[in-house]
């Protein structure tokens, strides 16, 4: 727990500086963006304890962007994906007497983050030194609901993500992305069971993560009006 405490303080300290660094950036020649997703996902839980895609998913999302300026936007987006695991992968680490078991699941996520440009992002107007290509950082706040073998549950969750975009033309973008999502509930395996180890599920501790990798297209709109007109 303390690892997770310890990478959103940094990613939130990364966002603050560069905040205060990027106070007077370039706007944006548009307003909005919409794009979708396409991957593969992965968990860590009860049933898995080291490697996300031990057990590879597909997920697939869309998403909605406002477009704050070339460094910064505010994102939401919805997700689909599938995880699986199983015990038979932790067979050196389980307690003496435990009995295994494996799951499939299928989970819907639904965030809202913001994301930071590390360059100012965009094309043309050489003045404002934009870039087509650039890599991001995004943290944000959400919810997830798994469904697995009749069971259902739902769960708090803080999405953090490391990216890269590209810029194709003006207003198409593309994009890649490796994702973290920590879901403050114990069930995304479907089970209504206590950790594995025997420590009683906490809201904070013995909870469940999925992590995504996806490539994907984003199409840019709303032109900003650039000029201003007064009437005396």
């Amino acid at each position: 727990m303390k690892i997770l405490f310890r990478l959103i303080l940094t990613v939130a300290a990364l966002l603050s500086v560069a905040y205060s660094a990027t106070a007077q950036t370039a706007t944006a020649p548009y307003k909005f963006d919409l794009g979708a997703g396409l991957g593969m996902s992965g968990y860590i839980g009860d049933v898995n304890s080291s490697n996300p895609f031990k057990h590879p998913g597909f997920t697939a999302d869309v998403r909605f962007g406002y477009l704050i300026d070339t460094r910064w936007a505010i994102r939401t987006s919805l997700g689909i994906m599938g995880l699986s695991g199983s015990t038979d992968d932790m067979s050196n680490v389980l307690p003496a007497g435990t009995e295994g078991f494996s799951f499939t699941s299928q989970v819907y996520d639904l965030n809202v983050r913001g994301e930071f440009n590390f360059f100012s992002y965009g094309m043309g107007e050489t003045y404002k030194r934009l870039r087509r290509w650039t890599p991001y950082l995004a943290v944000g706040i959400g919810a997830s609901l798994a469904s697995s073998d009749g069971n259902t549950a739902a769960g708090f969750s803080i999405p953090m993500a490391f990216g890269f975009k590209f810029k194709l033309k003006e207003r198409i973008n593309l994009h890649a992305e490796f994702s973290m999502t920590k879901v403050f509930s114990d069930h995304i395996d479907g089970k209504d069971i206590a950790d594995l180890n025997h420590i009683k599920t906490d809201f904070y501790k013995s909870t469940d993560w999925f992590s995504r990798i996806t490539v994907g297209i984003s199409y840019e709109f709303g032109k900003r009006c650039e000029t201003c007109h007064y009437v005396d």
